[in-house]
């Protein structure tokens, strides 16, 4: 599996704060904490848009670090992504991303 999918089957890759932590871009953070402050109802600052992937050695934002409950329980599984073990169906955490993402579904079943 590609390590850029994260453990919820989103796209590091594509991901903008992935991108502005490769392009050390700072007006691209400014636009992704607000974008994900309005989003998610919480400040996130520009300072918190570092990260270089969910899977892949490297920065990660604080949420990706230590408050993604999907990321803690794959790694305290040792599951690379939940489609690994095709728990993709049977997940309540999961379920948030995919029902509302359908590629990320498709990410995992890859």
């Amino acid at each position: 599996m590609n390590d850029f999918i994260a453990c919820c089957g989103l796209d590091c890759e594509a991901c903008e704060a992935r991108i502005a932590t490769l392009n050390n871009d700072d007006e691209l953070r400014r636009k992704v904490a607000k974008y994900w402050s309005e989003l998610n109802k919480v400040e996130i600052t520009p300072e918190m848009i570092n990260c270089t992937g969910c899977r892949i050695q490297g920065v990660k934002t604080p949420y990706a670090e230590s408050l993604c409950p999907i990321r803690q329980c794959a790694q305290a599984r040792h599951y690379a992504t939940f489609g690994s073990r095709g728990e993709i169906n049977t997940c309540e955490k999961v379920a948030v991303i995919i029902g509302n993402n359908p590629r990320a579904r498709e990410n995992l079943k890859a």
